[in-house]
């Protein structure tokens, strides 16, 4: 490929080309094994993977999308706006585990946020061999940054509604295929009609190609003469900025398979850049691997096939027409499973090579017949795949160059050999490490352990005073389970018998479940089904049921995978009831420190509303509080640092001295001296902001003093918004000499003062004052509500005004709001 970043610096290109061109220059940069951008989508919070060069998408299609709060380096360097180095394996297990759980393979990577000052796009990656440490990489991370850096100006000139990406990922090739001779590139001007081939195109094409191949014409029927129609509107489109579904697949002049790949420069008429790879035989080499005994066949860096011998076709039982230009997994569907998978991958990603059995379909793991199972070796080249496949009699029998003691457990239960048990059970540990309620624990069963096994159903019932009773269902018929709710311990079901013996029951299809339990209720009329004691440390905490579509038989190895899986997901549900109950606690002891009730005034209405945070203990440190102040009242509200049982008591202290205060009727400043002293004094810590406003309600005379709270909102009768720029000292708990000025205002009757804590105001990547400005205006609308006589009453405007947050399913901080308005009275205030 001759496509490059400095050709889209010419001129502002499309984001696709954009992306591309700086994946192939990081590629180049860095020496790695592929590079790629995520970017932002129209999801919130939601990264995509939009190009990926130098890898199959479909293998790494679990990490297409990535939350921006997820534990993953691509998440941090957005969020964050910082680079991210893992210069190796041990360095990514030590601060990313899932992630390195994943993909526990040697490599190395680097992650670079594309933004600017005003604008987060994405991250620019690339995977590369793994290196000592961060120092050995000063270079490429200079260079990647700088690529960054201007990915980022350029994306900043396309039109805002360009920079979204919300589809799959466009996979192209690496830049060059040293290992192979009948691949080249080329670049067409259709401005100039300017045509220029690269030195292994000319291998391509044969001698003399370049005197001949001075046009898109000549070029199309040099490529394709059978094809020549095909190719040409395709070299057209992608000038026009419509490049085709790739890659083409066209004939070469003998007739052989030759596949396509083209991607354009710049907006308008577009520099064309395309690869032509010839995939059928013709090297001595090649000619010598046709007479192997052995089955031997190359993949490039996206998983196509570009060369099998005779014997890999006989092995794969696919002809050799049908192998080549086609992804492996396309072209041999049954060895679309895990086990390759995994293996692809980790060759793809690290040096060394990789060694696994697969069997054919129709493969009995009991019997013991020639070409049943195969042996398969891959071994990385830096832009193939060389992989050898032969037929082992037994499935224990290890391949060339394999380890001792790596290989799979001798043949004879019977077994289905697609659902073998390859998940790793490290996969799942670190995935239920952030699950912290039993709802979020059984959400990472069902996304995965499910489908690791191929399972369509799945169940969990919890134990409760000797009763199970449903904490999940997915795939069941509606109101199926129904029935089993709150069945006892005595009943003689699988799912309860399971957890009473502490054995897992494996039913190999429905018939065997019915002889083993006559009339049991079926929800289909085959499939397997899978009972698995949820254990935890002896102690009992419930079952899993989980179900599958079709007959299959569970091998040893399987068994004792999913018994140990089960294990993980028994002590995770253990320690989420654990949690739930104390968050439970935490909650009551929270309402309890929150008032029952608002002081009140005939001349003043008064309305609060607090939302608990949905993470961690969903208790936290925000509190509102209308108190009587002499003939007046005193608003206030406050947020105590952090989350939890020790910031719930924390505000627990604060607003009972407040309340002290206020009731003695001391003046704001004074208010917020003492309790800052208070703070001081008993170290707690923690410190907290604080707004408090004391009211005439005759007068509408205020007096309000801040520390470090957020301004107050005031809405005038007229519909006038603002936020009042409220002098303030520093937040309570820091300073024991803090001063508080004291500003003097009047709130005039059917004015609306709001008070309110960060949460409602504060969202991930985005200015706080922009999240001020949406509340001003949100009252400004819907203040309307309240006005004068026949008006309606503040909880209506309290509730409008946090609606959206009520209905945020992930609120990371918890919301105070109080509301405070002067009914009209007919006397007015100075």
């Amino acid at each position: 490929m001759t496509g490059s970043a400095e050709d889209a610096q010419r001129t502002p290109g499309r984001p696709t080309s954009l992306l591309i061109n700086a994946s192939l220059e990081a590629l180049r940069a860095d020496g790695g094994h592929a590079a790629g951008v995520y970017l932002r989508s129209r999801t919130p919070g939601l990264l995509r993977l939009s190009v990926l060069v130098g890898l199959p998408g479909q293998l790494f299609k679990p990490w297409w999308r990535l939350h921006v709060d997820s534990p993953f380096p691509v998440a941090d360097a957005h969020r964050l706006g910082e680079e991210v180095v893992l210069a190796n394996a041990t360095e990514t297990m030590r601060r990313y585990p899932q992630f390195a759980a994943g993909l526990p393979f040697q490599f190395g990577s680097l992650y670079m946020p594309v933004a600017t000052d005003t604008a987060a796009y994405g991250v620019l990656t690339v995977l590369r061999s793994s290196a000592v440490d961060a120092t050995e990489l000063l270079p490429e991370r200079e260079r990647l940054a700088h690529l960054a850096e201007e990915l980022a100006r350029q994306l900043g000139s396309v039109a805002d509604s360009a920079l979204w990406w919300d589809g799959d990922p466009r996979c192209v090739r690496p830049p060059t295929l040293r290992a192979s001779r009948r691949a080249g590139s080329f670049t067409w001007d259709p401005a100039t009609g300017a045509m220029t081939l690269d030195e292994r195109m000319r291998h391509v094409l044969g001698a003399g190609a370049e005197e001949c191949v001075r046009s898109e014409r000549a070029l199309a029927a040099a490529v394709a003469p059978d094809d020549t129609r095909v190719l040409l509107a395709a070299l057209r489109d992608t000038a026009a900025g419509r490049p085709p579904p790739l890659p083409l697949h066209v004939r070469g002049a003998n007739g052989s398979l030759r596949l396509v790949e083209l991607w354009g420069s710049h907006e308008g008429l577009r520099a064309v850049h395309g690869v032509v790879i010839d995939p059928g035989p013709g090297t001595a080499a090649d000619a010598a691997a046709d007479l192997l005994p052995e089955g031997v066949f190359a993949l490039d860096r996206l998983g196509t096939v570009v060369y099998a011998n005779p014997r890999a076709a006989e092995l794969l039982e696919r002809p050799r027409p049908q192998l080549l230009g086609r992804p492996l997994w396309d072209a041999v569907p049954w060895l679309n499973q895990p086990a390759c998978e995994d293996h692809l991958r980790g060759a793809l990603l690290s040096p060394e090579p990789m060694h696994f059995h697969v069997g054919r379909p129709g493969t009995d793991a009991g019997e013991n017949y020639d070409g049943g199972w195969l042996a398969v070796s891959l071994n990385p080249g830096p832009d193939l795949l060389t992989c050898t496949i032969r037929p082992t009699h037994r499935v224990n029998e290890a391949p060339p160059g394999t380890p001792p003691g790596d290989t799979e457990e001798q043949p004879g239960a019977a077994a289905d050999p697609s659902m073998a048990p390859l998940y790793r059970p490290i996969v799942l540990a670190m995935a239920l490490t952030e699950a912290v309620t039993a709802r979020q624990v059984s959400e990472v069963v069902m996304r995965e352990l499910l489908p690791a096994f191929g399972g369509r159903r799945l169940a969990i019932y919890l134990l409760q005073e000797r009763h199970l009773y449903l904490a999940w269902e997915s795939g069941f018929p509606s109101g199926f389970l129904a029935p089993f709710e709150g069945i006892g311990l005595d009943a003689r079901l699988p799912g309860v018998e399971t957890l009473t013996n502490g054995r897992p029951l494996f039913f190999d299809s429905m018939q065997q479940l019915t002889d083993a339990y006559p009339g049991i209720a079926l929800d289909a009329t085959e499939g397997a089904r899978a009972f698995l004691p949820l254990i935890a440390s002896g102690r009992p905490v419930g079952s899993c049921i989980l179900g599958f579509d079709r007959s299959r038989r569970f091998g040893t190895k399987e068994r004792a995978a999913l018994t140990a899986l089960a294990g993980l997901i028994a002590h995770a549900m253990e320690r989420a009831q654990r949690y739930e109950t104390e968050a439970a606690l935490a909650r009551g002891l929270q309402q309890a420190l929150l008032p029952r009730r608002l002081s009140s005034h005939p001349l003043v209405e008064t309305a609060g509303r607090y939302l608990p945070a949905t993470q961690g203990m969903e208790v936290g440190g925000d509190w509102y509080d209308v108190v009587s102040a002499g003939d007046g009242l005193a608003l206030v509200i406050g947020d105590v640092q952090g989350h939890g049982v020790q910031a719930a008591a924390t505000m627990g202290q604060l607003r009972t001295a407040v309340r002290a205060f206020a009731l003695g009727d001391r003046p704001p400043d004074e208010v917020l001296s003492g309790t800052n002293r208070l703070l001081v004094d008993i170290d707690a810590g923690q410190f907290a902001s604080c707004c408090y406003i004391r009211l005439d309600p005759v007068t509408g005379v205020a007096l309000a003093a801040r520390a470090g709270h957020l301004p107050p909102l005031l809405r005038r009768p007229d519909g006038r918004t603002y936020a009042l720029d409220l002098p303030g000292g520093v937040v309570l708990g820091v300073d024991p000499q803090a001063r508080y000025p004291v500003t003097r205002l009047v709130l005039d009757p059917g004015s609306v003062l709001a008070l309110y804590t960060d949460g409602l105001v504060e969202r991930l990547g985005e200015d706080i004052d922009d999240g001020i400005g949406a509340l001003r205006e949100a009252l400004a609308e819907n203040g309307a509500v309240f006005g004068g006589p026949g008006g309606q009453s503040l909880p209506k405007l309290a509730d409008r005004l946090t609606a959206t947050a009520r209905q945020t399913a992930d609120r990371p901080d918890d919301i105070a709001v109080l509301l405070a308005t002067r009914r009209f009275t007919g006397r007015r205030g100075p």
